[in-house]
């Protein structure tokens, strides 16, 4: 068994599809009027039918201002304009009206149609022929009714945003017979003075009322024109031949003049952070570079003649000191070494020996007598004290007996 669904899940599902639908969330349906009921909140509920079939329909209290100017009754025949989604709690699908129009006008709408279905397949309301809208502009064009809400709210957003900007009007004639050839010379005319972009359009209406928007020749003047055009006509959910034609759609004409004129605060406070940036980027910049240069500097320093030979002087100030270190010890050494020397030398002396009582005796001849049997009596001896000589003659001598080691004497 595959997946297992609730029943709202599956409504949902259903409701997602008609919501992503291009055609159900913008469609016109033509039908008769049956079940009407208005009810207590505003919102007006009714079933729409043609010989085939019905559907269920609403309008709700916020759209009737807009979308509705006539009484409706059981009967009447009328085009609605809305989008079709499902209720999900019956699962049911109907129309959310927004407008409702007499069959009269339904005449107009066909027509609407199919000059919007010619000219789109004409290519004329294709991306690559739009061209791009400035976001700073300074001379504005306007083809409007010179009186009225529209080029009033336009002057007052327009001259609030930015009191410089430079406003031109074409006052063009906007509804009725010869509306659409007036639009026509308006933007023919504004097309000529080099201005940066033109507004074209007017306050809301029925569809009769804005009907000149949706002629061909406007149309076409929109197309050729080489200025940038914004369209601006009837309320944001009015839809004419114009906003498809013109190179950007404002919902309203309120709309158009900030899109059309850059808010100076804004353009001030955009400029004001550029310059702290700027400021910042500069600031980290020349710290960067002093750091940079501070170090080259010291680089510099350490590789000059003057501070290399300075530190030559100071090496072989070191090996002198170190010399002068070892040279001290080596004496200390030396001198710690003939003092040793000179007491053992000492210790050795003869002189020293004949200090302290002992002599030197000598033959005749000078040769050191080291035993009595070296001598005979009569013999002349030469006795060598510390302080003197005797000369004397040998008397007699005596052998002095020792025992050695083994008890015996000598």
């Amino acid at each position: 068994m595959g997946s297992v669904y609730t029943v709202g899940q599956i409504n949902g599902y259903i409701k997602n599809m008609f919501m992503q639908d291009f055609v159900l969330n913008k469609v016109s349906i033509s039908g008769e009027i049956s079940n009407l009921k208005y009810h207590t909140s505003g919102h007006i509920y009714f079933t729409l039918k043609d010989s085939d079939s019905t559907m269920a329909a609403v309008m709700f209290a916020s759209n009737r201002h807009t979308g509705l100017d006539f009484k409706m009754e059981n009967g009447n025949k009328v085009i609605v304009t809305g989008t079709i989604s499902v209720y999900e709690r019956d699962g049911k699908y109907q129309i959310y009206a927004k407008k409702i129009e007499k069959s009269g006008d339904g005449e107009l709408y066909l027509r609407f149609e199919r000059l919007k279905k010619e000219l789109e397949e004409m290519g004329m309301f294709a991306t690559e022929y739009k061209k791009p809208v400035k976001k700073i502009n300074q001379r504005i064009g306007i083809v409007t009714a010179k009186t009225g809400a529209a080029i009033q709210d336009i002057i007052n957003i327009s001259t609030r945003r930015n009191p410089y900007v430079q406003l031109y009007l074409y006052p063009a004639i906007v509804q009725g017979r010869y509306a659409a050839h007036s639009i026509e010379r308006g933007i023919k005319k504004l097309d000529s003075m080099n201005l940066d972009v033109i507004i074209v359009g007017r306050g809301g209406g029925s569809l009769e009322d804005l009907f000149a928007f949706n002629e061909e020749v406007v149309a076409r003047a929109i197309f050729n024109c080489n200025t940038p055009v914004i369209s601006a006509v009837g309320h944001e959910t009015d839809f004419t031949i114009a906003d498809f034609v013109a190179d950007m759609r404002a919902p309203t004409p309120s709309a158009a003049a900030e899109l059309a004129v850059m808010d100076v605060s804004i353009l001030e406070s955009c400029i004001d952070g550029y310059k702290k940036q700027y400021a910042d980027i500069m600031s980290d910049k020349i710290y960067r570079l002093r750091n940079e240069l501070e170090h080259k500097q010291l680089k510099l320093s350490h590789l000059s003649p003057s501070n290399m030979l300075n530190e030559r002087r100071m090496y072989v100030q070191s090996l002198s000191d170190r010399l002068d270190v070892l040279m001290k010890n080596r004496l200390d050494s030396k001198r710690q070494e003939l003092v040793l020397l000179s007491e053992r030398l000492n210790g050795l002396s003869p002189l020293r020996k004949l200090s302290e009582g002992y002599a030197v005796v000598e033959d005749k001849n000078g040769n050191t007598i080291s035993s009595v049997n070296n001598i005979t009596k009569g013999d002349r001896l030469n006795i060598h004290m510390a302080d003197g000589m005797i000369e004397a003659t040998v008397d007699d001598k005596h052998n002095i007996k020792r025992s050695n080691r083994h008890g015996k004497d000598n």
